[in-house]
């Protein structure tokens, strides 16, 4: 797998460049509160799949609580391993790389977030967004605390989650964009998984080669080492980059960044800026 905060940083990337090349009706949609909750839960989500670890980073976030989803979830996807695999696929237990790094986990982590905000009350959206959350800061702060201090982790999140809350208000958000955001996450997890030497699954459980369960990677040439100098020297400050700029870009288009249009910034950039209606 990559590292917890490329993950994260690649979740955020992906949502900042999604919303930022939407189209202005589109984009018109979105209140500030949403991208903002949609960046959280996107960035959480990149470090979602991972929870069938139970040894992984992101299932200590809330210490014992989240250490039994993970090995509810761990053993739910050493199961569906056993139940579906062909004999061309490894004889291994499957419980980590397995069904919550699949293209149909994603979605229905995206449909679950989706009919969660839609049914439920807000209050529902603040924990969302404090789960997501320390999903995104366990993972960011990987090597910063011990697994153990899910405290830590725990008012972190709250002080997140409070502090977009302070600064959205009660403005509405989107239950579909909210959705997307995490499939979104979800995504990003499964191709940063994929140019690692292991591969993902994340096709199952369409039949590649004969296996259900084929870890998709390019040519062995073009993977990267976790935590290498590819990583951390170049795919890490890149995805930083992309989610700092096209973040600031969409914040700039709902209205939530309006300080950018003080910076004296050359005309063509800020025709781009504000897209034609």
């Amino acid at each position: 797998m990559s590292t917890g905060p490329t993950h994260a940083m690649s979740g955020l990337a992906a949502w900042a460049a999604v919303t930022a090349l939407a189209d202005q009706h589109l984009i018109g949609q979105l209140s500030p509160k949403t991208w903002v909750v949609g960046a959280t839960l996107a960035s959480g989500a990149a470090l979602l799949p991972d929870i069938d670890h139970p040894k992984s980073t992101v299932a200590s976030t809330f210490g014992a609580l989240s250490r039994g989803v993970s090995a509810m979830f761990s053993g739910f996807s050493g199961f569906m391993y056993r139940l579906t695999r062909t004999k061309h696929d490894s004889d291994r237990e499957g419980t980590h790389r397995g069904f919550t790094h699949t293209v149909v986990f994603a979605v229905l982590a995206g449909l679950v977030t989706t009919a969660i905000v839609q049914s439920t009350s807000s209050i529902a959206i603040g924990v969302l967004m404090f789960t997501f959350a320390g999903l995104a800061v366990r993972g960011i702060m990987h090597t910063w605390n011990p697994r153990r201090d899910a405290l830590l982790i725990a008012v972190a999140s709250l002080g997140l989650t409070a502090a977009c809350w302070a600064w959205t208000g009660d403005q509405p958000t989107e239950a579909a964009a909210l959705g997307v955001a995490v499939i979104l996450g979800c995504v990003m997890h499964f191709l940063g998984d994929a140019i690692t030497e292991q591969g993902c699954p994340m096709l199952w459980p369409i039949p590649l080669d004969g296996q259900t369960w084929y870890a998709v990677a390019p040519p062995k040439a073009m993977r990267m080492r976790t935590g290498g100098k590819v990583e951390m020297v170049l795919v890490g400050p890149a995805l930083t980059i992309v989610a700092v700029v096209l973040g600031a870009v969409v914040l700039y288009r709902v209205g939530a960044a309006p300080w950018i249009a003080t910076l004296d910034l050359p005309p063509e950039v800020m025709r781009w800026l504000t897209p034609r209606p």
